[in-house]
């Protein structure tokens, strides 16, 4: 599947922080910068975190069970790419908002899932699809 790109700017606390994490931990290679923001190639799609204070996070809804954030964005990834992810984040001691679990598990759309937060409250999902043609099933 051609993975859509996408560009993203969200709020960031401190660019320091945002630089350990989104380079450091995730792995994500870092693009043009400057004092206020840095551009991010998160798996192939640019996200560009921008110096701004009042970032964070304060409404979810249910899911599966879940409480969900809203508003988040996520990640496509392989499931490889994902369990090395998930494995890296715990290695890194991150809190997850929600652990890796399969989701829809024998269902049309069946996914691994993970939720959690960057050092400024930004709220991130990471998915992975064994096949697919589930992305969009329904």
């Amino acid at each position: 599947m051609n993975r859509p790109r996408f560009h993203l700017a969200i709020p960031v606390r401190n660019l320091e922080e945002t630089a350990a994490f989104y380079g450091g931990i995730l792995g994500c290679p870092r693009g043009r910068s400057a004092d206020t923001w840095i551009d991010w190639n998160v798996f192939g799609h640019q996200v560009v975190t921008h110096l701004h204070e009042g970032s964070g996070i304060d409404l979810y809804t249910s899911v599966d069970g879940h409480k969900v954030p809203v508003p988040h964005f996520g990640v496509i990834l392989d499931p490889p790419t994902f369990h090395a992810l998930a494995e890296t984040l715990r290695n890194a001691s991150c809190t997850f908002a929600i652990e890796p679990y399969v989701r829809f598990e024998g269902e049309p759309g069946e996914q691994w899932t993970m939720f959690l937060f960057d050092p400024s409250g930004n709220a991130l999902e990471f998915k992975a699809f064994s096949h697919d043609d589930q992305v969009f099933a329904t």
